[in-house]
């Protein structure tokens, strides 16, 4: 999976949430910095040529729909970033997130929960 711009990130998770749609459709849900349609379009062929991305033809029209899961890439992402930033260590990231006051002592434990019951 070749990395994402931001604003390509945006527009998939506007198509996983509608499944499948029209440039049309994609650009009613920005909310902001809308682009042009002819630039939203290219952004879109784009994620289709790096394999994000398929479509239907209608005529002249494409209807798109995510080739990757929401999941695959959650997991490709969060993966890279573990490993680049929390040099591969799922305890530096959990620690990150204690010290910024990002997770409490009750999620903390609902984690320990999951980890022990899946061993």
């Amino acid at each position: 999976m070749q990395k994402l711009t931001n604003k390509e990130e945006e527009i998939m998770h506007i198509l996983w949430k509608l499944e499948r749609a029209f440039v049309k459709d994609v650009l009613h849900e920005i909310k902001e910095d809308k682009p042009h349609y002819n630039t939203l379009s290219t952004i879109i062929r784009h994620l289709e040529e790096k394999g994000y991305v398929g479509y239907t033809a209608y005529g002249k029209t494409h209807q798109y729909y995510p080739l990757v899961t929401k999941e695959a890439y959650r997991k490709r992402f969060m993966n890279n970033a573990i490993e680049h930033y929390f040099n591969n260590s799922y305890k530096n990231v959990v620690s990150f997130f204690a010290k910024e006051e990002k997770i409490s002592v009750e999620e903390l434990k609902e984690i320990i929960k999951v980890i022990e019951k899946n061993n």
